[in-house]
């Protein structure tokens, strides 16, 4: 799964602010890439409460 918060609707957003990927970025430039185990692993975490959810809404893409 690429993760772009530029391709997000959220971006900018309080929904931005307590998205997992904002804090794993901090302070970096552009999109993560998480496999299917690291994203189930970071789902599980947030169901604990550990992390922020993800956030993620794509945009519609515009063709």
């Amino acid at each position: 799964m690429l993760i772009d918060c530029n391709d997000c609707i959220r971006q900018y957003t309080g929904a931005c602010r307590d998205c997992v990927v904002t804090h794993l970025l901090d302070g970096l430039a552009g999109p993560v890439e998480v496999d299917a185990e690291q994203a189930e692993a970071l789902g599980v975490l947030a169901e604990c409460g550990l992390v922020p959810d993800l956030r993620l809404v794509r945009r519609a893409a515009h063709g």
